[in-house]
């Protein structure tokens, strides 16, 4: 069943998608230049990607987010609220240890909380995902992933760039305070939302075989290897490329608030960039959409690639900003297709599956991304992930969107 729909909708799912990025952007944007700062060799801030684990492991307990409570009144609200406490009581044991130890004796157990983080995010990230596929009409799913990803955008904003500099000027314990602050607030908005209740649906019975056949079913569908090669490698190159762009202006002298100061302010690009998709793809067809943006993702890591051979770092800001726009663009177009694959009464688990997909060969790319800074240097780094991103190019070129009724099946 799908409702039309409105304001509060809209206003709900982008507090939940900016209270999912607020704590996860600590450990793609502020964890790593944080870490270098203290000291941390590169090989060992790759290794920050391991708390993610659970984010591509996550269509494993998919199906029960969707299942469990199906048919009563908030289903999936009653998740996230779930979610949304336990976050919050993460954040606060990390502020209970100084900053110092976390990034030097303590990592492993800093590792294991933010393991938790990853956990309780991903989580609420499968109730999220399927109350917008359900209540978002096809027509107006680009339109929505555009106010989704900004408000994701904006949770990047206040929990890496905002971060950096809020640490810089009143210290680690008093941010993290204020993140629970903007946690709490975005709990509030959605106790006030009240969730349709679902259609009830015939249901098999619980079981590893239930499962198992869940997962099968959603792959049988014609036309999904090309799909499959896009969900792992469409955002690898981006994932792998940002995650050194911090560190290395560190290595170039930039301070923590001069690097927070870039991110903010490049981060109003990405909204731009994702605003902007959510128009075009009103009337561009996907597949010209998955293309274009592709092409102009390769030209900012090729960008940056230049930018660090050559040392030329007048050009920071002008490449920060177009890598940012072009982000911002293809993250709406890729998700509002991930939306248009997921089945009626399946929409959590779906797509959970899929971006557990892309989420695990962007962390498998991403836990070598120091590795591959440290070997090739800044500049090979960005080149090569200007080549991953182009590698998706041809096939997106001859991939062709599903049809409405496939979608359903």
């Amino acid at each position: 069943m799908t409702v039309r729909p409105g304001l509060t909708l809209y206003a709900t799912l982008a507090a939940l998608y900016f209270a999912q990025a607020l704590p996860v952007s600590m450990l793609v944007k502020a964890m790593p230049a944080l870490a270098r700062d203290a000291g941390l060799p590169t090989e060992w801030i790759g290794f920050l990607a391991l708390p993610a684990i659970p984010w591509a492991l996550k269509f494993i307990w998919a199906p029960w987010v969707d299942r469990w409570g199906a048919g009563r009144p908030n289903h999936r609200k009653r998740w996230i609220q779930g979610c949304l406490i336990a976050v919050m009581v993460v954040i606060f044991v990390v502020s209970l240890f100084p900053q110092k130890w976390l990034l030097g004796p303590g990592f492993v157990l800093l590792l294991g909380l933010l393991f938790l983080l990853n956990l309780f995010c991903a989580t609420q990230d499968i109730a999220t995902d399927g109350l917008a596929t359900r209540m978002l009409p096809p027509e107006l799913r680009g339109l929505g992933n555009s106010i989704q990803v900004n408000g994701y955008k904006i949770g990047m904003m206040v929990g890496s760039s905002a971060l950096l500099m809020m640490v810089g000027w009143w210290g680690w314990e008093a941010t993290l305070g204020l993140v629970i602050v903007c946690m709490m607030l975005v709990l509030v908005q959605v106790t006030r939302f009240n969730e349709p209740v679902e259609q009830p649906r015939e249901r098999e019975h619980a079981s590893f075989r239930w499962w198992r056949q869940e997962l099968l079913r959603f792959w049988r569908r014609p036309g999904m290897r090309l799909w499959l090669f896009l969900l792992l490698f469409y955002k690898v190159g981006d994932g792998f490329g940002t995650r050194m762009i911090n560190p290395f202006l560190v290595d170039q002298g930039w301070s923590l608030v001069q690097i927070g100061t870039l991110d903010l302010v490049i981060s109003f690009a990405g909204l731009a960039g994702a605003a902007m998709a959510g128009l075009l793809m009103i009337r561009m067809a996907h597949r010209t959409a998955l293309f274009a943006f592709a092409v102009l993702q390769t030209l900012a890591f090729a960008g940056w690639a230049a930018l660090a051979h050559y040392e030329a770092m007048a050009w920071v800001w002008p490449v920060a900003l177009f890598e940012q726009f072009t982000d911002g663009l293809s993250t709406v177009a890729f998700f509002t297709l991930i939306m248009d694959y997921c089945r009626d009464g399946h929409e959590g688990s779906d797509y959970s599956m899929q971006a557990s997909v892309r989420l695990f060969a962007v962390g498998v790319f991403t836990l070598a991304s120091g590795f591959s800074a440290a070997w090739l240097g800044y500049d090979g780094h960005f080149l090569l992930a200007a080549a991953l991103v182009a590698v998706v190019i041809p096939v997106a070129w001859r991939w062709h969107p599903p049809s409405l009724g496939q979608t359903a099946q």
